[in-house]
């Protein structure tokens, strides 16, 4: 199928951008990668009238250390926080969560920040992201704004972000250069969107776990960081039986829908099973890290 008619438009600058989204409201939509609007509206499941096409701006195109964080630009490409030496040095959770998205030639043209805004809540990098902590930055008519991860996701594909706005800016939080981390997901066929799956930060104070994330994925309406399960983790020693019962809190809430890929029930045996991988991995690499 074809999109229904639009408008393009194709500003060369940040503030060019912000305008005209500004100006355009809720009738603009914004062109980065493509690789989940297209679709939608080849299929007629999204028709804007307007793409603000950000591929000419420059300036938003940008993997970097910033003040202690690990900042990513509105353009950056997933293959560029996948091959980025500072996100391998700050935040590599969210490289090894690159890995997983889909194939070699999306993530070529996907964009990290437009993964964030679809919010699929079986998307990788929203829940590494919510793991790792850290916000966006809005830009619209009245200025920047901040948002942190964890009050972003608001439901399916739905996000804090308001029409006429850009998410500029993603900022991941670092975590001590010896924190354990993994990434954990099944899916049918590897590309193919999770069945469930699990992110999880270890950072360990001699023999026990002084900081843990936990965020899963494909088991709710937005990715979910699982406190109570963290909290439990916390001051522990990461032993097999408290991997395990973290495991179960971290499920026990969970009412995910069923579809083709598998049924609700299921969900839940996947997620579980992600959770204690991802801990027992994390663990180790924190482990080794703190000799």
């Amino acid at each position: 199928m074809k999109p229904a008619s639009f408008v393009y438009h194709a500003p060369a600058t940040a503030a060019e951008t912000v305008a005209t989204l500004t100006e355009l409201g809720e009738e603009g939509r914004v062109l980065a990668g493509g690789q989940s609007l297209v679709p939608l509206m080849n299929f007629r499941l999204a028709q804007p009238a307007h793409l603000v096409d950000i591929n000419r701006v420059e300036e938003l195109d940008y993997v970097r250390a910033d003040d202690g964080s690990l900042a990513i630009g509105a353009r950056a490409r997933q293959a560029a926080l996948e091959r980025s030496s500072e996100a391998r040095s700050l935040a590599p959770l969210l490289v090894e969560a690159a890995k997983w998205v889909a194939h070699p030639p999306i993530r070529h043209r996907g964009t990290v920040c437009g993964s964030i805004a679809h919010a699929d809540p079986a998307a990788e990098l929203p829940a590494a992201m919510l793991a790792q902590g850290g916000e966006v930055v809005i830009a619209g008519g009245a200025g920047e704004r901040r948002v942190p991860f964890a009050s972003l996701f608001l439901g399916p594909f739905s996000t804090a972000l308001q029409p006429g706005e850009l998410l500029k800016e993603a900022r991941a939080e670092r975590w001590p250069d010896d924190t354990g981390h993994a990434f954990v997901e099944v899916a049918r066929r590897h590309g193919d969107f999770a069945v469930a799956g699990a992110a999880a930060l270890v950072h360990m104070d001699g023999p026990v776990i002084a900081r843990v994330a936990l965020a899963l994925f494909g088991v709710a309406a937005t990715p979910v960081r699982v406190g109570e399960a963290e909290r439990l983790l916390q001051g522990s020693s990461g032993s097999e039986d408290e991997i395990r019962e973290a495991a179960e809190v971290a499920v026990r809430d969970l009412t995910p829908s069923s579809d083709i890929h598998g049924s609700g029930r299921y969900r839940i045996q996947v997620a579980r099973s992600c959770i204690r991988r991802a801990l027992r991995e994390a663990l180790t690499s924190a482990r080794r890290h703190n000799g």
